[in-house]
């Protein structure tokens, strides 16, 4: 990809973070193109948010350079701020003012022109237009997202960052919240996000990994899939819990996981775990060599990770 070209919204370098002795991010590029949705995904702790507080400015990186929105992530913060929509993990609107409120509340804060507008078109454009006297406070999480999202478009950013938005709300609330996300990327709109949800990680256009603050992969989801070298049986039978606990820690088999009622068996080392479970492909279990999945190949990338804590 070109360093130079005008359709990466986000490109930097080596962006580390350290805190006293212990390193949270460590030397991460990222390079993410106008129009984009692109998955950041990691374990709790991985250093996924304070990487999003870096790049918009609300924390200083200790190493590292690069620009986002065009605009030097070191000495133009102020720049980058008024042009991205910044959703946090946890809901931090006024609980005890209105949806309609709270909305003119951060267009002030944006100085928004014609600010009635912006928050009608606000209301709409999410479906709260019936609720807008509602208090914040007595929204549903599904409802507080849709405030959350309606906030950080209000002044029309350019670049949208989400930080595991979400979590804690049901299947149809999540999905609505996909389908709005994926409407803004098709009119140019860029969108960072972070999740745990492997599904939601398959419905962005590249993905990156990171654990204990270093990259582990990144890519699209078939190139992650591909370059993780991971192999991966699928076993059904009866008793597969019991199955399992011989199978684990043989050599070769480095994850052993119950996905509803099937076993994946994978490892790296192709060769040491089929002759590993070799010996057990009877007619007591099936055994199936499938593609790996990304669960199986984010699972293997924790479970080899360094932990960063000291």
């Amino acid at each position: 990809m070109d360093m130079n070209s005008p359709d990466l919204v986000i490109d930097v370098q080596g962006i580390t973070k350290r805190f006293g002795n212990r390193t949270v991010v460590n030397n991460i590029p990222m390079q993410v193109r106008r129009g984009e949705i692109y998955g950041f995904l990691g374990p709790n702790g991985s250093g996924k948010t304070t990487f999003l507080r870096m790049l918009c400015g609300l924390l200083r990186p200790d190493g590292g350079s690069g620009r986002c929105l065009g605009f030097d992530i070191r000495s133009e913060s102020g720049e980058i701020k008024k042009n991205i929509g910044y959703m946090t993990q946890r809901f931090s609107f006024y609980e005890d003012l209105t949806i309609e409120e709270n909305l003119d509340f951060i267009a002030r804060i944006y100085g928004v022109p014609e600010r009635k507008s912006a928050v009608e078109k606000s209301l709409e454009r999410l479906g709260m237009t019936k609720r807008r006297k509602q208090l914040a406070g007595e929204l549903s999480g599904g409802w507080k997202q849709r405030l959350a999202l309606s906030a950080c478009l209000i002044h029309e950013p350019q670049l949208l960052l989400l930080d595991e938005p979400t979590a804690g709300v049901d299947p149809k609330a999540r999905r609505d919240f996909w389908d709005e996300i994926q409407q803004l990327a098709g009119r140019g709109l860029t969108v960072l996000i972070t999740t745990h949800y492997m599904d939601e990680a398959e419905r962005c256009n590249r993905v990156a990994y990171i654990s204990y603050g270093n990259l582990l992969a990144s890519g699209t989801v078939d190139e992650v899939l591909k370059n993780s070298k991971l192999t991966t049986w699928e076993v059904t039978g009866g008793n597969l819990h019991e199955f399992a606990e011989k199978i684990r820690g043989k050599p070769g088999v480095e994850q052993v996981v119950a996905f509803g009622s099937t076993l994946h068996v994978s490892g790296l080392d192709a060769e040491k775990l089929h002759a590993s479970v070799n010996p057990m492909i009877t007619g007591d279990y099936h055994w199936q060599q499938i593609q790996s999945g990304l669960e199986d190949v984010f699972i293997s990338l924790m479970e080899t990770a360094k932990d960063n804590f000291s």
